[in-house]
């Protein structure tokens, strides 16, 4: 039986709900915040703790945050009413945006000179996976903090992948991830627009490609959004342009070239400056469409 620990989530955006809810559901006496003030009410609504964060960070023993980047994480932990310098020694923070590893190294050093333990964290998995604790988590930090965060890791998620005893390898891993991901999401709006050039309508081409060896997760998960005309946002166009702009930062250090990346970065922030940033990141498919002056399934004619 999973150890009930008392516990936070900052962020309750569409993972971090869920997650908050997953927490819930394994027992841990939960609270979550967020700067909307309606998802912390339906949040204790469902069962959640209230309480102001700096009234009981002290009582914590787990802080998970899922903001959306590295200011954000930073804000929320060292800021002004930062939770960090609030918490018991020997809490730990699982950290799960998508950062630099060197922005998590330095979390780290930072938790580490109040004495409290900090594990990179970076999640896969979508919305519904977090709502069913089945995350994959690309994490790493000191043994200490994976035993500390083993009770809301067991309740997170479907696999934990312990790629090192410091910060920094958990994010590296997220950031090859996203890498993936973000390509794979774009290429999938291509393709399937370059299909409707052929005559090839998107249901006959997902029904198709999801059969052969051109298929890809991403494919399979996305283009439906396509064919049903609906892009009500479950990862967003606007996460790309950050995400993958993360990855071109990293590589542009190690001095490797990304020219894939790249290209799908530029697409994303196309998608971003026509205005579809918070759309559903399928929406990506309307920059081919337009381009090509196709009309999508939904789309007026």
């Amino acid at each position: 039986m999973t150890q009930s620990l008392h516990t936070a989530v900052i962020g309750l955006g569409s993972m971090g709900y869920g997650m908050a809810k997953s927490l819930l559901r394994s027992g841990h006496l939960t609270h979550g915040f967020d700067v909307t003030q309606s998802k912390i009410d339906r949040f204790i609504a469902e069962g959640g703790t209230p309480g102001r964060l700096l009234d009981v960070a002290p009582n914590l023993q787990a802080v998970v945050c899922v903001v959306l980047n590295a200011d954000q994480t930073e804000s929320v932990l060292f800021g002004k009413d930062g939770v960090a310098p609030q918490l018991s020694s020997g809490a730990v923070i699982l950290s799960c945006a998508t950062v630099s590893p060197d922005f998590a190294q330095e979390m780290e050093a930072r938790c580490a000179a109040l004495n409290i333990h900090y594990l990179d964290a970076p999640i896969s998995g979508g919305a519904v996976k977090a709502g069913q604790g089945e995350l994959s988590f690309m994490a790493s930090g000191s043994s200490t903090a994976f035993a500390k965060a083993r009770p809301v890791l067991d309740s997170l998620s479907k696999t934990v992948f312990e790629l090192g005893d410091s910060a920094g390898a958990g994010s590296a891993m997220k950031a090859t991830n996203q890498m993936l991901a973000g390509v794979h999401i774009a290429a999938m709006a291509e393709a399937i627009t370059f299909a409707m050039t052929q005559g090839i309508s998107p249901d006959t081409f997902l029904n198709v490609i999801r059969k052969c060896a051109g298929t890809s997760w991403m494919l399979e998960n996305r283009a439906p959004h396509i064919i049903n005309g609906d892009y009500t946002p479950h990862s967003s166009v606007n996460i790309w342009p950050k995400d993958l702009g993360i990855v071109t930062d990293i590589a542009t250090a190690a001095g490797f070239a990304a020219p894939i990346t790249q290209t799908a970065l530029a697409q994303f922030q196309s998608a971003a400056s026509f205005g579809l940033g918070l759309e559903d990141d399928a929406a990506v498919a309307k920059v081919y469409a337009h381009q090509a002056g196709l009309t999508l399934p939904g789309e007026d004619t």
